[in-house]
């Protein structure tokens, strides 16, 4: 296997257990978004948290020009830190929801 598709499968198998882990607060679903044609991959939040509307993005991920491009990460613990347990090199992953001085 080629390794833009050894990312996108890591990428799903991550963003798929996250979907899988309870909204603490809410009825808010969690959709898994794979566009593999065009490498965007994303985590949303939809549903309702009181009388509030609930429409977020929580993950996005790309893969630009053989790398995992992380858009945006709302998680705790930050994803990048579960692709380096996948064993994706860390040189791969670009923390594009920061500056590039802060990269």
């Amino acid at each position: 296997m080629d390794t833009r598709n050894t990312y996108r499968t890591i990428i799903e198998q991550v963003l798929t257990k996250y979907a899988e882990t309870p909204y603490a607060h809410g009825d808010i679903e969690r959709q898994t978004i794979f566009d593999r044609d065009g490498d965007h991959y994303l985590l949303m939040l939809v549903g309702r948290e009181g009388i509030r509307r609930v429409h977020d993005c929580l993950i996005h991920i790309d893969i630009v020009g053989g790398k995992i491009y992380i858009q945006r990460d709302g998680t705790e613990e930050g994803i990048a830190n579960d692709f380096v347990r996948a064993d994706i090199p860390k040189h791969q992953i670009v923390l594009a929801f920061r500056s590039l001085e802060l990269r």
